[in-house]
């Protein structure tokens, strides 16, 4: 396993981690420990694609993991979300972010089956970046009017970002599923 293939590991290491502080109501600045652990997390993607390009290290695993672990990272994130109350986070914005999520891995599933890899899109990492930056501002929550606005800002663009990357996804990969390859 190369080293962008281990970071990427890390990653997912790193979900359970997340959770456990995000729902420990009981352990003083739970939600700062949460958010630095996911910020570490999600600064993970970034250093090992660009490690993965800068040494030539791009491997089948790392284009199917990579995105995979960005879509457990933020899923985590968004079902912690839905046991807070007061978080601002729509439930339906919730099922359409983790359904997407889904509908791709799915997709990338049928297509790896027929010895195509599909790798993340422009849309599909904006849409990672934008849920991982909302995922921040919800997990600190820090209250006030402004970051209230911020925070349903980045919540409403990751839902379309959301739906606009589904949609180029499979606007540009629907020929593999015509030619007969899946």
């Amino acid at each position: 396993m190369n080293l962008p293939n281990k970071i990427t590991m890390l990653r997912v290491i790193l979900i359970p981690f997340f959770v456990f502080f995000m729902l420990a109501d009981s352990i003083r600045y739970a939600n700062y420990i949460a958010a630095l652990i996911f910020i570490i997390a999600s600064l993970t993607d970034t250093l090992d694609g660009y490690i993965a390009r800068k040494y030539n290290l791009i491997s089948n695993f790392g284009k199917f993991m990579d995105p995979l672990a960005d879509k457990l990272l933020v899923n985590s994130a968004l079902v912690c979300f839905i046991s807070i109350p007061e978080n601002p986070m729509p439930v339906w914005g919730v099922i359409i972010i983790i359904s997407r999520d889904f509908i791709i891995s799915g997709f990338r599933l049928v297509a790896s089956d027929a010895g195509v890899v599909l790798a993340a899109s422009f849309w599909g990492k904006i849409k990672t970046i934008t849920q991982m930056i909302m995922s921040v501002l919800l997990i600190v929550n820090f209250n006030g009017k402004v970051i209230d606005i911020i925070e349903n800002v980045f919540i409403y663009a990751a839902i379309i970002l959301t739906v606009v990357s589904l949609v180029d996804y499979l606007v540009k990969n629907w020929h593999i599923m015509q030619d007969g390859n899946m």
